[in-house]
């Protein structure tokens, strides 16, 4: 038997992409398709129904027009997420984060002392260069084409074929930070990709500035990393903070990386394909529309345009991929480990807060309940702009906010204690502000109206004049007495 880490998964991290398929197919989670299979439009499908039925991982064999084989809905239920961040518990995480942001990085000297070991620790998860890496055994770069890859085109308005589940490598000109972020990728032709990254990401970022100055922009496009390197590039970490590192973390152990052949990028050295290229400052193209995790069709907007120089791959790669759609699908288990992951971050700033939900119905932007241990008067307020007002959670359309008693996990709680409780004058906020260019009920892309609902129990202090009901709940002891008795009830 392999030996267990803190965490309760395997104590050696996942080498690459290919040694976590062995495992999901050991685990009877994944299932090989040895048909001929096109990859317009009938595997996005064929997986839309498996996802659907909470079904295995897929691995398509024969895709026509390619000889490579696809992976899809790899982390499409909580136990391959589990499997994928190596961990029985995924609040096993949250607990660890707790603990590394809880030493004491204070400027006194003790306090130095005691950050020590969490500081050693952590550098000893960064990044390693190494000369060269199985993503590099095949070297396509007199006339590389993307012809070959398996690229699906997911939906039948879809403006052509994507590739949806890239790690898009990219450098910031003026400080060398890296970024490592998952954005979509129209297929344009055999040498040109549409990128999809929205203004507040840290890829377009880096672009503003390489149009600035007016250089290129060195971009690397990696497909199929170990799966905490996929994680980590969903992630919503900190500014500043390295991709890498994270993943290296989350696996217990450095991720090896290797130099690009044509530009100074560095990438995973286990990754199944790498796309070496540019992109023109000013350079932009209509890209979309595009299927997308809402349900609905993305609009047709201008983005940049990447530039293929190189393909490099393993002699025997696997095109990892996804399809997204109305929910439940398989970017809603990223989302949904991402929400008990992250969920210290918020705690650190904001400790009232006992738990938060995003409703897979609400595709991780629309909504959010949280539930809050009030104490004092107008904290749900404070928390309700806190959230607006923090990173990627200001673009939030709907909060709810509940007392610490509800469970926020139950949706029918929820309803009952928001719809009983709230007084529409007093307790709903609406306000403008920006929101997800994917909501397309805002009048212009980004910017749009929020609401918030404050659904705790209202305190004399916060205007409530009227005594608040009790709520009613059978006795202790007469629950316990028909517990005892149910048998003989004859009810069973």
């Amino acid at each position: 038997m392999p030996e267990k880490n803190e965490r309760g998964g395997n104590s050696i991290a996942y080498q690459d992409l290919q040694q976590f398929v062995q495992l999901l197919e050991k685990e009877g989670e994944l299932k090989r398709i040895e048909a001929p299979v096109s990859p317009i439009l009938e595997i996005t499908e064929i997986t839309d129904r498996i996802c659907k039925q909470g079904g295995p991982a897929l691995l398509f064999e024969q895709v026509e027009g390619s000889p490579f084989p696809l992976l899809i809905n790899s982390f499409g239920s909580a136990k391959r997420m589990q499997l994928a961040l190596e961990t029985e518990n995924l609040s096993q995480v949250s607990l660890d984060l707790i603990s590394f942001f809880q030493a004491d990085f204070s400027s006194s000297f003790w306090g130095k002392l005691k950050a020590l070991p969490k500081l050693g620790q952590l550098a000893s998860y960064f990044p390693k260069l190494v000369k060269g890496g199985l993503c590099q055994e095949i070297v396509e770069k007199d006339n590389p084409s993307l012809s070959t890859l398996p690229i699906l085109q997911c939906w039948p308005q879809d403006g052509g074929k994507y590739i949806t589940l890239p790690l898009v490598f990219t450098k910031d000109p003026e400080t060398g930070q890296r970024n490592v972020g998952m954005y979509r990728l129209q297929v344009y032709g055999e040498k040109t990709l549409g990128l999809h990254w929205h203004i507040q990401k840290d890829g377009s970022s880096h672009y503003q500035k390489y149009c600035q100055i007016g250089k290129k922009m060195p971009v690397s496009i990696v497909l199929g990393g170990d799966p905490a390197t996929i994680y980590a590039a969903t992630a919503p970490l900190p500014p500043g903070m390295d991709e890498m590192i994270f993943s290296g973390w989350l696996r217990k152990a450095p991720v090896e990386m290797v130099s690009c052949l044509t530009n100074d990028l560095e990438v995973p050295a286990h990754a199944e394909f790498v796309l070496e290229g540019y992109v023109n400052p000013g350079e932009l193209r209509e890209e979309g529309p595009f299927g997308d995790h809402t349900g609905y069709y993305s609009d047709v907007q201008l983005y940049p345009v990447f530039h293929l120089q190189c393909i490099t791959h393993r002699k025997k790669p696997l095109y990892p991929t996804t399809i997204v759609g109305r929910p439940p699908m398989e970017d809603c288990y990223l989302g949904k480990a991402t929400e008990r992951i992250f969920l210290p971050f918020l705690q650190l700033q904001f400790p009232e807060i006992i738990d938060i939900n995003f409703p897979l119905e609400g595709v991780f932007n629309n909504c959010v309940l949280v539930a809050i241990k009030k104490s004092y008067p107008g904290q749900a307020r404070k928390i309700i702009n806190g959230i607006w007002g923090l990173g990627q959670l200001m673009f939030t359309k709907v909060i709810i906010v509940v007392d610490y008693y509800v469970n926020v996990q139950d949706l029918s709680e929820v309803a009952w204690r928001v719809f009983n409780h709230i007084e529409p004058l007093r307790n709903v906020i609406i306000q403008e502000g920006p929101v997800d260019s994917l909501v397309h009920s805002s009048p212009q892309v980004g910017f749009g109206s929020k609401i918030a609902i404050d659904a705790t129990v209202p305190w004399p202090a916060e205007g409530q004049a009227r005594p608040w009901p009790e709520e009613i709940k059978m006795s202790e002891e007469i629950k316990q007495k028909v517990e005892e008795r149910w048998k003989t009830y004859g009810l069973d």
